[in-house]
């Protein structure tokens, strides 16, 4: 697969954008002339190391819209070039890799790459638990959802190994469920308070072994402890895509909402919640700029507002109607809830 795959990659070249387009994008100071992708890598971090923007990455590859969606896989082994012109600059894989004299490859046959086996956007481990998980529901959407009724043993709180009944479990739903609690509303600071959604709290996975009007399930993973009433849904599919990091194409001004883990402080890896989404025009992939908002007593004792400090990034990769979950990427200083987010 690997000459198809190049071929993608030199017909893109041929794209390559424009120098007014990329006379903008900053490369690092150290920047290599190549690099050689190993186990471990993502496309963020290989952007990293060239540019000091890089969510811009897919730029100077020269991708359409509907390519950064969707990019070409890269896989350990494989050699990103840098490439300076007049017409700009781009990153492209070695055609060659015996062309690379300061690289050392082991010989070694390349057969047919799965989609799994491509370096993924983002550290994929980090942002796997939110991915199939329906955190964000409507006021009471969790009441007709079958709810754990108790266990034989009598105990109130429950863990990983201990077998529950479960009243109200559907047999054709599959037996993989996952258990969850009602948790805090999530509201819009921008709009008086408006409630965008309720946000609910994963507890654990569970098995259903036997369906009846009182089903025996085992509980599989326990995140938290596990109490009677708390309620089952089934486990949905993986809903990642592996977009490529891009900015919006349309000005957004939004505020981070919430923080997983009730921390004050947030850094990067944090997880965090916006009070934008799908309706917004935000997507999986974006690429959005955090700001603080300041205050500072003037000699009058009045409160003025100074001017807003940019202060990390974001990486967009779950989106509802009203709300979204984004990876911190980037932080230079300490990241608050009400922080601005904007389009970079």
């Amino acid at each position: 697969m690997q000459q198809p795959i190049i071929a993608v990659i030199l017909s893109l070249g041929l794209l390559c954008a424009t120098a007014a387009k990329t006379e903008s994008i900053i490369l690092r100071s150290d920047t290599p002339d190549h690099h050689v992708v190993v186990p471990g890598d993502t496309l963020w971090g290989i952007a990293s190391r060239f540019l000091i923007d890089p969510w811009r990455w897919p730029e100077i590859w020269g991708l359409n819209r509907e390519q950064v969606k969707n990019p070409h896989k890269i896989y350990p082994g494989d050699i990103v070039i840098l490439e300076k012109s007049l017409h700009g600059i781009r990153l492209r894989l070695a055609e060659d890799k015996s062309s690379i004299k300061t690289i050392k490859l082991s010989p070694k046959i390349r057969t047919e790459q799965s989609v799994t086996a491509a370096i993924p956007s983002i550290p994929a481990a980090t942002i796997e638990p939110f991915l199939s998980q329906p955190l964000i529901i409507e006021k009471d959407g969790l009441d007709k959802a079958p709810y754990i009724l108790g266990s034989s043993e009598g105990r109130v709180a429950l863990s990983t190994g201990n077998t529950v009944y479960v009243s109200g479990l559907p047999e054709d739903k599959g037996t993989a469920w996952q258990i969850f609690r009602p948790g805090k509303a999530l509201t819009d600071p921008d709009q008086k308070g408006q409630i965008l959604g309720y946000e609910a709290t994963y507890l654990g996975n569970a098995k259903a072994n036997v369906f009846a009007d009182v089903s025996t399930v085992i509980i599989t993973r326990a995140k938290e402890e596990i109490l009677r009433s708390d309620r089952l849904v089934p486990s949905p599919d993986l809903i990642f895509n592996n977009y490529a990091p891009h900015a919006p194409e349309i000005p957004i001004h939004g505020r981070i909402i919430s923080v997983y883990g009730g921390v004050t402080e947030i850094g990067r890896g944090a997880i965090v919640t916006l009070n934008k989404g799908k309706l917004d025009g935000l997507e999986m992939g974006h690429v959005l700029a955090i700001y603080r908002k300041s205050q500072a007593k003037s000699l009058k004792g009045e409160m003025v507002q100074l001017p807003d400090e940019r202060t990390g990034l974001v990486f967009i990769f779950r989106v509802f109607d009203k709300i979204s979950y984004a990876l911190v990427v980037q932080s230079t200083h300490s990241i608050r809830v009400l922080d601005a987010v904007k389009t970079p």
